[in-house]
């Protein structure tokens, strides 16, 4: 059937249980078109307050929930998942930023299946003519190009993940978590609608008794930060929680580094203030200190947030590009520091 789905098609109630499925229309998680992203009865949509850059493509993200199951918050780590959930998340480009009435183009889908042991990450690429995408375990290369907001075309070799690589950003004392799925992230509020009090009234999530939007843990929207502001403090901490932390934590895979970037750290020299780094070399760009407050020219961290040497950027994984604005925030942070 390619990208168009039959009616009254249902998703498997415990698709990871089962194995991956070889093509992504297998899983009826959208009805019509497939390229339309219309979800099917189970699933809906999410946003997060501070996105991980990913070379400026935009996402469309959503979570499947099996009939009669939710999710279980928890204040700080990952919200709890039944067996069967699937957190699916959409990659694209527009073909023109400035006109997106001219439609897309969707490059992968990565899919998170909660299994009995565990979460498991599968990766498909998407055809070129947009109506399907098949499941593909070592990962894809393949160029891109697009019209950004200023009308300047813009082209990469885009990169999908393989599995392993996955695995390297989604861990937590060796364990495979999501990313994203958090109380700081989730708590947003658009057009006066919770998305967390939405998600309890259809019964998607079970908040506790004493929860509130204001009490609950929050992330600044770093997009819409005004950089002509004389305090970038949330942004920059939602900023590098979002791309830095899931690594840079006393728990991930960068534990050793001493540097630790995710929200809940608020001992300087522990973020990097005036921090010699643990290993030397030409990832610092002979610069001693990860964070120089007031400098931020003399940071190793904005150093290596410039960076496109494989070798020397950061993150190491989901980007080729340096992100303009997202330096222009962590510098103009550096620079209020004392």
């Amino acid at each position: 059937m390619g990208g168009l789905l039959m009616m009254g098609a249902r998703f498997n109630p415990s698709p990871g249980l089962n194995g991956p499925k070889p093509k992504l229309s297998d899983y009826a998680f959208f009805s019509g078109s497939l390229a339309d992203l219309e979800p099917a009865p189970g699933v809906f949509p999410y946003e997060v307050n501070a996105p991980l850059f990913s070379d400026y493509a935009e996402k469309a993200r959503f979570i499947y929930l099996p009939e009669g199951a939710s999710m279980t918050y928890r204040d700080s780590a990952a919200f709890d998942f039944p067996n069967g959930a699937v957190i699916i998340k959409n990659f694209f480009y527009p073909h023109d930023a400035a006109r997106p009435e001219k439609g897309r183009r969707i490059l992968e889908t990565r899919l998170l299946l909660k299994e009995e042991k565990g979460w498991k990450a599968l990766e498909y690429i998407w055809n070129a003519g947009q109506t399907d995408a098949l499941l593909e375990v070592a990962g894809a290369t393949f160029p891109v190009a697009w019209l950004d907001a200023s009308g300047k075309k813009q082209s990469l070799q885009y990169v999908a993940p393989n599995l392993n690589q996955c695995k390297g950003c989604h861990s937590y004392d060796g364990k495979f978590v999501p990313l994203g799925i958090n109380a700081r992230q989730l708590n947003r509020t658009e057009s006066a609608e919770n998305q967390l009090l939405r998600w309890q009234k259809a019964r998607k999530i079970s908040l506790p008794e004493n929860f509130t939007p204001d009490s609950a843990p929050r992330l600044a929207d770093y997009r819409i930060t005004n950089h002509q502001s004389t305090n970038h403090q949330s942004a920059a901490r939602a900023y590098l929680d979002a791309n830095c932390g899931h690594c840079h934590n006393p728990h991930g895979p960068a534990s050793t580094s001493g540097m630790f970037l995710d929200v809940f750290e608020n001992d300087p020299e522990r973020l990097g203030v005036n921090k010699t780094p643990v290993a030397a070399g030409r990832g610092s760009g002979d610069r001693k200190f990860g964070i120089v407050p007031g400098k931020p020219s003399e940071s190793i961290l904005v150093f290596r947030m410039e960076s496109d040497d494989t070798g020397i950027r950061m993150p190491e994984l989901g980007r080729q590009l340096a992100h303009k604005e997202g330096l222009e925030l962590i510098k103009a942070w550096i620079k209020e520091m004392k």
